[in-house]
């Protein structure tokens, strides 16, 4: 009896985070080791395999041989006892073990590792997810399709690109969505890579079919029907293109019978209706901040640029900073945006990530109606919180923060760590509780978010920018150090132009956490002024 032994190994996931592996570029390293033991599993298996079939290769070999010799003088062969034994031990006993081992199944080691695996998978919501994603930087930086197709992104350090494959299924998940630009644009990249010869296992009907009706959405009727002809060239029996082609004949013959003047005005709508249309998600300031976020804002005027500085900062002569001062750095003026660096080291921002990994839990919002917290669009990371009691690192950190910003931290809610997805990003939103939100920090008893502090645990490839779209601020995102304003006046009134965004990740890790101080235990801290605008 010859027996294979297949030695699986099982490697699951760090931590059993919740769904959206999209949503946290952390955890999605988890999927990778997921993925190289799958691969050592399946390796394992064809090595199984092929073992198998050497051995039964063996087989075939020496009875080939033997039965050649034999067929030649048959009665020879059979007259020596020997032969005629062993015929009667190969055909009773060995050919049935040699039907075992055709039949023994050699993929039950790896089909269980897979089994166990696939529950720790991505699911229809990520992929979903990563693709709008990708839509969405494509948006934010102005990128055309061959640009992310070919993976030519700024800062990438392992080029990918995209097959046919991937941009149809692009063009699909926008169609969905009935979002018929990026439908557009994707199902023509996936027909240009076919037109320069690329194999693929979709073909060029299934792309114009999607193709043509994108384009009729958006109103271009002489395009649609240009794209239906050359399907029904590849195509003639095609159900739902002789249909449309029908349809478009039949609505541009209308369109002529119509007088010139009510032609034209259709014309210039139909040129209108090509362009990108109104979101339904749409951010009356999303030009400005997606212009902060390609680096392309407000410049600040000299004057108001001679008024920045860098300086030392003793914390008013904290003990702790006298001699090792903090570097700090205006990053703006009006709010004032101060950015303190090298303010936590590199071994402290290991062991915050490493106590927030297990914890990561897709990021919140509080319904400003029912107060609820739940997951939106517009806000793409996972999150944790850290108690300064668990850990002396956080603890650390936060005496760090009072000491600095002289703001009690005793009444500050946790600190809060985040890490962005794919095109991971949170966009434009106050961090203060508004007139029409009384509610909002109710439970916690400690009033309003006077100040938030932000450290940056990462620096990014490309993207990430923190931005102030009411006033032109962009803030890039550097390891090490920490930026800090101040969301309310000392009236206690909020200061709207602190309503800021996280940029979409465009290549990188994004790793942040925050400390949102409150007003109580502020009272002879900072103490109120009389004007509102204070």
């Amino acid at each position: 009896m010859i027996w294979c032994i297949l030695v699986v190994g099982f490697l699951l996931p760090q931590s059993l985070a919740d769904p959206g592996f999209f949503t946290s570029i952390g955890q999605m390293t988890d999927l990778i080791r997921t993925e190289k033991d799958l691969v050592t599993s399946l390796k394992d298996y064809i090595k199984a395999e092929e073992d198998k079939l050497e051995q039964i290769k063996k087989w075939a070999e020496k009875l080939d041989q033997l039965t050649s010799t034999a067929t030649k003088d048959p009665e020879g062969f059979v007259g020596h006892p020997v032969n005629a034994f062993k015929l009667m031990k190969r055909l009773n006993t060995e050919w049935s073990e040699l039907e075992n081992l055709v039949l023994k199944d050699m993929s039950d080691g790896f089909i269980s590792n897979l089994t166990i695996q696939r529950q720790y998978f991505p699911n229809d919501e990520d992929q979903v997810g990563a693709a709008k994603a990708l839509l969405r930087l494509q948006d934010t930086y102005n990128l055309d399709t061959d640009t992310i197709s070919k993976g030519d992104l700024p800062g990438v350090k392992h080029k990918s690109f995209l097959t046919v494959e991937d941009c149809f299924e692009l063009g699909k998940v926008a169609y969905t969505e009935a979002d018929y630009y990026h439908t557009e644009l994707w199902m023509e990249q996936a027909l240009r890579q076919l037109d320069e010869g690329e194999v693929s296992t979709i073909d060029k009907v299934s792309v114009l079919d999607y193709l043509s009706y994108a384009v009729y959405q958006q109103g271009d009727l002489d395009k649609a029907l240009l794209l239906t002809k050359k399907l029904l060239e590849l195509d003639p029996e095609h159900q739902r293109a002789n249909g449309n082609l029908k349809y478009f004949e039949y609505i541009m013959a209308k369109e002529k019978d119509a007088n010139k003047s009510a032609s034209d005005d259709q014309s210039d709508q139909k040129t209108t209706l090509k362009k990108k249309g109104v979101a339904a998600d749409y951010l009356p300031e999303r030009q400005k901040y997606e212009m902060l976020c390609r680096g392309e804002g407000i410049k600040m005027t000299p004057r108001r640029q001679k008024k920045l500085f860098c300086r030392y900062h003793d914390g008013n002569r904290n003990p702790k900073f006298i001699l090792a001062p903090a570097k700090q750095e205006d990053e703006w003026d009006k709010p004032r945006i101060i950015r303190f660096h090298d303010i936590i080291s590199d071994a402290e921002i290991e062991i915050v990530k490493d106590l927030a990994k297990p914890r990561l839990r897709r990021a919140t919002i509080s319904n400003p109606i029912t107060g609820d917290l739940e997951t939106v669009h517009y806000r793409i990371s996972k999150s944790a919180w850290l108690s300064g009691y668990e850990n002396p690192v956080v603890s650390r950190i936060n005496m760090r923060i009072q000491d600095l910003t002289g703001l009690d931290v005793s009444t500050a809610e946790e600190l809060q760590v985040a890490n962005y997805g794919v095109g991971g990003q949170y966009e434009p939103h106050f961090d203060f509780a508004r007139k029409d939100e009384p509610d909002a920090f109710k439970e916690l008893g400690t009033g309003n978010r006077i100040a938030t502090w932000l450290f940056y645990m990462s620096d990014v490839s490309a993207g990430g920018a923190t931005v102030f779209p009411e006033v032109g601020a962009s803030v890039w995102p550097k390891k090490g150090t920490a930026v800090f304003w101040y969301n309310l006046f000392a009236s206690g009134e909020g200061d709207y132009s602190t309503r800021h965004a996280a940029c979409p990740v465009l290549v990188g890790n994004k790793w942040v956490s925050n400390k949102w101080l409150h007003e109580r235990g502020q009272e002879f801290r900072r103490p109120c002024t009389l004007s509102e605008l204070e």
